[in-house]
């Protein structure tokens, strides 16, 4: 349960006013003392993840929150991290002290939920002081028009009713695609070329790398893992062609040139682009590049925070790579992490990292939010087939993608 990446994880926000009961409830979920309680309103600041599992979901991250009706400048602050966690909520709950009425923090929290299409169930806390009554649940179900579950962390009446309830309110596809499962068949064979460099972590291989081996692998195909120097030399002593070769996008150029051209062709960050987000969008932001002009500013965000090597892909080798495309300097910005800019409107392109430690909701929010921008987003791996002239190539496992280069 504990190994199962961040990013993979359904992941389920906890919302609320102060002292509605959320740390609590996560206990009650998690069955320890996974948050911080106290009667102290105000108690939870920054968000708090906890990894568990629900059956038949399996790994889920659960995020309390700070309290939507905290005050004053830190208030605001905690309020502002609480909106960030709603970026990446699958499923929200929303909390309430039973004995309270409904205020204009449940509401606008609703509607915004509502907006963007997450499943929301409100849970009434502390059923143990006193009841509710039939007619307060008839109005909030009439006026909020979602799942309601009363509950007590106390007695841990309702808790199981309330996992049942998130079960049901699972969206559907909420994983993406598979990183690369429905691409082949059983027996098919897949190489991948995978780089050791001064970046890659020392004694085990970078995470799309390994969930592109087990998705193999779950599949029923053949997963055959080589360094880039001796690609040529295992597809010329392999008896059947492989189906696929996916590369570290850093070694394209080589990895293409060693790879004969009726076999397909991609990288591991175009795959996770279609995994974690909409590769259609990201193929389209790759013809911004022709466009940009020298003093532009390009915003290159990355999901992680890691120590920058000397030839760091994100800081050193894609800046660069375009500005030898270009043909002159460019204004870089750089985000990492859980950071990415509200406005977006002084930035010709955004280059995004493949998304490995962030959720599917998480990357198509930020895809969004440069749509609404109308600022053209694109990944390192697009970016890097389409800086070295082999974008089409690189899309050979999409053959609507490529109909669809043509095509524009």
């Amino acid at each position: 349960m504990q190994s199962t990446p961040k990013g993979n994880r359904l992941h389920i926000g906890i919302f609320g006013r102060r002292n509605a009961g959320k740390s609590s409830l996560i206990n009650s979920l998690t069955k320890q003392d996974a948050a911080l309680v106290s009667p102290v309103a105000g108690t939870t600041t920054d968000p708090v993840y906890k990894a568990m599992e629900i059956l038949p979901i399996g790994p889920v991250m659960i995020i309390d929150t700070a309290g939507i009706d905290d005050s004053g400048t830190l208030g605001e602050m905690r309020i502002e991290k609480t909106r960030e966690v709603i970026t990446k909520t699958d499923v929200a709950i929303l909390v309430m002290d039973g004995q309270e009425d409904l205020s204009d923090y449940e509401e606008s929290l609703v509607e915004e939920l509502k907006k963007r299409k997450i499943p929301i169930i409100l849970v009434l806390n502390k059923t143990d002081i006193s009841p509710i009554s039939v007619e307060k649940l008839k109005g909030l179900k009439e006026k909020l028009k979602v799942p309601i579950l009363k509950v007590s962390t106390v007695n841990l009446q309702g808790i199981e009713s309330l996992k049942e309830e998130l079960i049901k309110s699972v969206p559907d596809h909420w994983e993406g695609q598979p990183l690369i499962g429905d691409l082949i068949n059983g027996g098919d064979s897949v190489v991948m070329v995978v780089p050791i460099d001064t970046a890659a972590p020392k004694g085990r291989l970078i995470l799309p790398q390994v969930q592109a081996i087990r998705d193999v692998l779950d599949h029923d195909g053949h997963a055959l893992v080589v360094k880039e120097r001796e690609l040529k030399s295992l597809l010329d002593n392999l008896k059947a062609k492989p189906k696929l070769v996916v590369t570290d996008s850093q070694e394209f150029l080589k990895v293409e040139a060693d790879t004969p051209k009726e076999i397909k062709l991609t990288s591991f960050s175009i795959l996770m682009a279609r995994h974690k987000g909409n590769l259609e969008t990201l193929v389209m932001g790759a013809k911004a590049i022709d466009s940009l002009k020298r003093g532009d500013k390009v915003l290159i965000a990355e999901a992680c925070t890691h120590q920058c090597q000397s030839d760091d892909i994100g800081r050193v080798k894609i800046p660069r790579w375009l500005r030898q495309y270009v043909g002159g300097e460019l204004e870089f910005h750089w985000v990492s992490g859980n950071s990415f800019p509200v406005d977006l409107q002084k930035y010709k392109l955004i280059i995004h990292c493949g998304g490995c430690m962030i959720n599917r909701r998480a990357m198509l929010h930020r895809m969004q939010v440069a749509e609404d921008h109308k600022v053209p987003i694109v990944n390192y791996g697009v970016l890097i087939a389409k800086l070295h002239g082999i974008l089409p190539r690189a899309l050979s496992p999409f053959p609507y993608l490529q109909m669809l280069m043509k095509e524009e």
